[in-house]
């Protein structure tokens, strides 16, 4: 082989390295994005380079690998729906002791499915390979929760903050068992004739929708 011959080899077998890498670096850079959503630009925005955050990204999924995740019980899940529920109606007379509690409502839910609880840095990090999609809401909630206890967040604000306590929430329960009532809208009260709905413990949760609809085909079927 000629040394011109031997030169456009090597180079040709470096051409090739070069696109099978910058194949296999498109690949990553794909499937973390897929994975991690607006969480992945997130990162990038944080760091200062690509790579560099996508190396956090891939850290963040080798934590999360080491994790004992455990999902729910059906009886834990009716449990933190029905203690969701009262804390909404609870907001309409104390929205900043309600911020306090949908806060630690939502540590105590990510706690028990296995998730570290200390650091919130460390817990947005070993949420975020699962529960990307409900992170900002979660940082939201957080900060408000923050300049809550420092007595500089409004009402609306507090609001807010249980709007965005609830996305995580959901997420963190699965298959949305938990009200989609805003925290300052009314609840529907009992007359005094009207017998109090039971409700076995395996019986899901239904949520004031589902039991308006109940409500509504029992109307028409009479």
């Amino acid at each position: 082989m000629s040394p011109t011959q031997i030169v456009v080899t090597v180079l040709v077998i470096l051409l090739v390295a070069a696109i099978v890498a910058a194949v296999v670096v498109a690949a990553r850079r794909r499937s973390l994005r897929q994975r991690f959503g607006p969480e992945y630009d997130h990162v990038v925005a944080e760091r200062d380079s690509r790579s560099e955050a996508e190396r956090e990204l891939r850290e963040r999924e080798r934590r999360h690998a080491e994790l004992q995740l455990v999902p729910l019980a059906p009886e834990s899940r009716a449990r933190y729906a029905e203690a969701w529920e009262e804390l909404q109606v609870r907001f309409v007379d104390s929205p900043a002791e309600t911020v306090g509690q949908a806060d630690e409502l939502v540590t105590r839910l990510i706690a028990e499915r296995g998730y570290p609880t200390g650091d919130f840095s460390d817990q947005i990090a070993h949420l975020s390979v699962e529960h990307a999609r409900t992170l900002s809401h979660y940082r939201d909630a957080h900060e408000i929760h923050l300049r809550n206890s420092r007595g500089e967040a409004s009402t609306e604000d507090l609001r807010q903050a249980v709007v965005h306590y609830r996305a995580l929430f959901a997420d963190l329960l699965g298959d949305e068992p938990v009200a989609t009532r805003t925290p300052d809208e009314p609840t529907v009260t009992r007359t005094p004739d009207e017998p109090v709905a039971t409700r076995t413990p395996d019986e899901p949760v239904r949520t004031p929708e589902q039991r308006h609809a109940d409500a509504t085909q029992d109307a028409t079927n009479r």
